[in-house]
C-alpha cells in the first residue's frame, strides 16, 4: 500500500483554491500526484485535469479526482 505520510517522503508542495490556479501550480511545481476536486471555482476540476495532462511540463503528473455531495442521507 502506498504511503502518503511525511515519514515516507510525501510532501504537500502546493494548494490551489480554483481550477486556474491548479493548472498553473501543476505546471510550475510538477508534482508526482495532484488531488483534484471536481467542483472547483473558476475552472472545474475536470477541465483543469485535461489542461494539466496536456501540458508537457506536467506530463508525468498523476491526477486523483474526487468530490463531495451535500446529501442529508
Amino acid at each position: 500500500m502506498p504511503c502518503l505520510s511525511p515519514q515516507c517522503g510525501a510532501a504537500i508542495v502546493g494548494e490551489a483554491g480554483n481550477g486556474n490556479d491548479a493548472v498553473r501550480l501543476a505546471s510550475y511545481l510538477a508534482p508526482d500526484v495532484v488531488l483534484m476536486d471536481v467542483r472547483m471555482p473558476v475552472m472545474d476540476g475536470l477541465k483543469a485535469t485535461r489542461e494539466i495532462t496536456r501540458d508537457a511540463r506536467s506530463a508525468n503528473v498523476r491526477v486523483v479526482i474526487l468530490t463531495t455531495f451535500e446529501l442529508d442521507d
